[in-house]
């Protein structure tokens, strides 16, 4: 089994437009302006999943003060990503990447074919669209909080006062 390859850093992100878990519609290029973390996760309910966004709910101020817009994405429908958002008290975007099946994930080098799913990949976007940051973990295996704050350096500060 081979790994996607997620997109350059320095290229342009592939434009979207998902579905979110109360069933709005979000699309990257209406983003544009602001910096995107793209957090793609196989499903729902499991124990590496749910540990890894909980850590990611459990610590939005590191993006909040990055200025940065967290987005998960799954294979999972808008009904189930809301009522997993609710009950594990998610404060950010869950988007569906349900139909056609795993498409966005496809087109960031992210789907696993041979498991139906989005591997754990995670794509940082800057307010110009361009791939600032990209990385992967194992299947399985949960990405450190460090992996986020490192990419999160990448951006540049637009200026000092």
């Amino acid at each position: 089994m081979t790994a996607p390859a997620l997109p350059a850093v320095g290229t342009i992100a592939p434009d979207f437009s998902l579905r979110d878990q109360f069933g709005q519609d979000v699309s990257l290029s209406a983003l544009r302006g602001t910096p995107v973390v793209l957090v793609f996760f196989p499903l729902a309910f499991t124990g590496t999943c749910t540990g890894e966004l909980c850590e990611l709910r459990d610590n939005l101020s590191v993006f909040a003060d990055a200025g940065v817009r967290l987005l998960a994405i799954s294979v999972d429908s808008t009904a189930t990503l809301r009522v997993f958002a609710e009950r594990e008290g998610y404060d950010f975007t869950l988007l569906a990447d349900f139909w056609p099946h795993g498409e966005v994930a496809r087109r960031y080098g992210a789907f696993l074919d041979e498991k139906g799913f989005a591997t754990r990949a995670t794509i940082l976007v800057d307010a110009e669209g361009v791939v600032r940051a990209a990385f992967a973990v194992s299947p399985g295996e949960a990405r450190p909080l460090a992996a986020y704050r490192a990419a999160l350096a990448e951006l540049q500060p637009a200026s000092a006062g």
